[in-house]
């Protein structure tokens, strides 16, 4: 959902439930949003990013699937 304040939009950022942040290892820290077609998480604990593209999510689609977005801890 976006919302638009002053001709700028604003993307709302969705926390991952139950997900742990590769670099801290916190609990339920990770937020995520889309920028540019873009899917990014972020730390909100200790800032790492993570960027994955549309492209990048349709290589792990199976046939008759869909997908909501995957996230490759590392």
């Amino acid at each position: 959902m976006t919302t638009t304040s002053n001709s700028k939009t604003k993307t709302r950022k969705r926390f991952i439930a139950g997900a742990v942040c590769p670099q801290c290892k916190a609990l339920d820290t990770l937020a995520l949003w889309r920028e540019d077609h873009v899917e990014v998480v972020e730390c909100v604990k200790c800032g790492h990013h993570q960027r994955q593209t549309d492209e990048q999510v349709n290589k792990h689609v199976r046939p008759h699937e869909q997908v909501i977005g995957i996230f490759h801890p590392e």
